[in-house]
């Protein structure tokens, strides 16, 4: 299977250790490249972006509804082998959820989660958004999970602040894709994540506008394992893209300084 990667390489040699962002649902590696990516090799890291099975340019998109959270979780085996050295694992939404999987059975020197799908999994988001949008959540029953962000207002509701301009906003939902209803399933609880299992020192970071995972479900998150939250305020769940994404970069890179990566 054919992957796309996307990757930044900094400038100079900085022996520092690389990392590797992971999106989460209806993304795909285009959403760290426009910030992100450039920012982090800017700072002297290598940093890589990969498109999960069935995202972006990769291949899988003809089996994307049969396609498992354990699939995604091989996903990102392959990719972690690219590098030298093993990275830090950056995991968005359900990317955090992914993550999660992968570090119950492998080594990193550190995860971070950002605005992730919690341990005890989607069902409060599912409730709380069937509560809103009920028409929409129901069609997802036709094994298609497009119906959620089908239009740019759905979109916007649960991905960005209300002021992201119009032309922003009409090409980031140009970029918004199809999903694995499987996955879904297993997020709802076929396979949740076992925080008694991971290793790694982990981040977890939430957004104080963010309409898919609540403060709490975040909180909930950290306490899994072991830490506190950090919460940044006036930002929607797409952390890596809105106005403020130079903050949560920077927060990563000091936390990551802070032991020595």
């Amino acid at each position: 299977m054919n992957y796309e990667f996307i990757e930044e390489k900094p400038s100079f040699s900085a022996g520092k250790t690389p990392v590797l962002f992971v999106h989460g649902m209806w993304h795909g590696a285009w959403c760290w490249a426009e910030h992100f990516l450039p920012y982090f090799a800017q700072k002297g890291f290598h940093a890589c972006a990969l498109s999960l099975r069935g995202h972006g340019k990769s291949d899988g998109w003809e089996d994307l509804q049969k396609t498992s959270l354990a699939d995604y979780v091989a996903d990102v085996e392959k990719a972690v082998g690219r590098f030298d050295r093993q990275p830090v694992i950056v995991g968005h939404s359900m990317g955090g959820h992914v993550v999660q999987k992968f570090l119950e059975s492998h080594e990193a020197p550190a995860g971070v989660l950002m605005a992730s799908v919690p341990p005890h999994g989607v069902i409060p988001t599912t409730m709380r958004i069937t509560l809103k949008h009920p028409i929409a959540v129901m069609m997802t029953l036709r094994l298609s999970m497009f119906p959620v962000v089908a239009t740019p207002e759905l979109a916007r509701e649960a991905f960005f602040s209300d002021n992201i301009p119009e032309a922003k906003l009409k090409r980031y939902f140009s970029r918004i894709q199809e999903d694995s209803f499987r996955v879904f399933i297993d997020m709802l609880g076929l396979n949740l994540p076992r925080p008694k299992r991971v290793k790694a020192p982990m981040l977890v970071l939430g957004a104080g506008n963010d309409t898919i995972f609540s403060r709490a479900q975040v909180e909930a998150t950290a306490r899994a394992y072991g830490t506190e939250a950090e919460f940044f305020p006036d930002m929607a769940h797409d952390m890596m893209l809105e106005n403020g994404w130079r903050a949560v970069a920077d927060r990563i890179i000091k936390w990551m300084r802070g032991m020595g990566l």
